[in-house]
């Protein structure tokens, strides 16, 4: 007999009873500080007075309504990022890979409306991460997620991130557009020089393609702007958001351009849950708090010290750590010593990490950290390192 549940994860022992804050208590009783917020999630911490108060509310009015019928809570949220962005329409739907479905139908359909339907390829990059339906996997320049799920999905090609020359080369009469993470956060944390950002904008303009950001994992305050985006000078005509929009309510939101938004007509793409009432209330508490006067202000000065002090632990521990990647609270650790053995040895001292590719620790704290735990993690992290020197 199989599991009841599928086994297509395999979770450590642990689990956990509740959150509070920057805090995870386990079912073994220990309280964990939580530096990887459940992938860039939950970057409000857990139990947010806020977000708390409107699910208990919202749920006691209405939950959901199909897309049907006029949902209000929609027409305020997507203003509001509207307001804060470069775009000019949103569309809401559950999860980042839905986001970034969205975004690759409306490349797609850009091109079809206006007459060429031919153009329907996309330039991703090799170890980049969109998401796991059929088509963000053949998005990603990523084998192993692959393996197994028969023919790729046609319309996606790979080149080696940085090198603008292969992309000019790999662009054919078909291609219609090309997708990039700011920071490949699945791919270990490496930040995408903003010189080739723009390279890829001036590309896209000059042959009539467009540009997606999958900011999936860098939005919503990640990197100490709301969109990481706006550090680099280049704006996109599409961008992708979730996780930490719904602080782990199930949430995305795919953004466009006006030239692009309005080739999406009645009947064009849809959703059952996408932008139901309880998605949205949460959803524009999340965006409201961190648009607060002070929010990422906070974000830059505690990012600032938790580099400064993890500078001082790679110098010292050169035997174990290799390097510092990252911008705001999107950081990673590049490891000497088997990414997953510091990850193990920083639980044993009550810390939470994730991994990524090329053997680095992701460290995403949430947003809301503050100078204390920072001190309590990197206590954590010196003592770890020291046991494995």
């Amino acid at each position: 007999m199989i599991p009841a549940l599928l086994s297509n994860y395999a979770p450590a022992e642990l689990s956990f009873e509740k959150g509070e804050g920057a805090y995870l208590i386990g079912n073994d009783g220990r309280r964990y500080l939580d530096f990887y917020a459940g992938i860039a999630v939950t970057s409000l911490g857990h139990a947010h007075p806020a977000i708390v108060k409107t699910v208990q509310e919202q749920a006691t009015k209405l939950m959901h309504v199909a897309n049907l019928f006029t949902i209000p809570e929609q027409k305020i949220l997507a203003q509001k990022m509207v307001d804060a962005t470069f775009a000019d329409a949103v569309y809401f739907c559950n999860s980042g890979a839905e986001a970034n479905e969205c975004g690759l139908k409306m490349i797609r359909k850009y091109f079809s409306t206006n007459g060429q339907p031919e153009k329907f390829r996309v330039i991703g990059f090799n170890q980049s991460f969109h998401g796991r339906t059929l088509a963000t996997i053949a998005a990603a320049g990523q084998d192993k997620l692959l393996e197994g799920f028969g023919p790729v999905a046609d319309g996606y090609d790979h080149v080696e991130l940085g090198d603008i020359e292969a992309v000019k080369a790999a662009i054919t009469p078909e291609t219609a557009g090309i997708i990039i993470e700011p920071i490949l956060g699945e791919g270990g944390i490496k930040v995408v020089d903003p010189a080739f950002l723009k390279a890829l904008r001036t590309l896209c303009d000059e042959q009539g393609l467009l540009l997606m950001f999958d900011e999936i994992q860098t939005g919503m305050g990640r990197t100490g702007t709301l969109f990481a985006y706006e550090q680099t000078g280049v704006e996109p005509d599409i961008m992708t958001s979730a996780k930490a929009l719904g602080n782990g309510f199930p949430v995305g939101a795919c953004l466009a351009v006006e030239k692009v938004a309005k080739c999406m007509t009645v009947g064009s793409h849809g959703s059952t849950y996408g932008g139901n009432p309880l998605a949205m209330a949460v959803a524009t508490t999340v965006f409201d708090v961190m648009t607060e006067d002070g929010f990422l202000e906070h974000v830059n000065r505690i990012s600032g010290h938790l580099k400064q002090s993890l500078s001082g632990v790679v110098d010292r521990f050169p035997t174990v750590l290799e390097e510092l990647r990252g911008v705001g609270l999107h950081l990673g650790l590049k490891c000497k010593v088997e990414n997953g053995t510091l990850i193990n040895m920083l639980q044993k001292h009550g810390v939470l990490t994730a991994k990524a590719g090329d053997n680095v620790v992701r460290l995403l704290p949430p947003l809301i950290i503050e100078e204390k735990q920072i001190n309590e993690f990197i206590a954590a992290l010196e003592k770890s390192c020291e046991e494995l020197a």
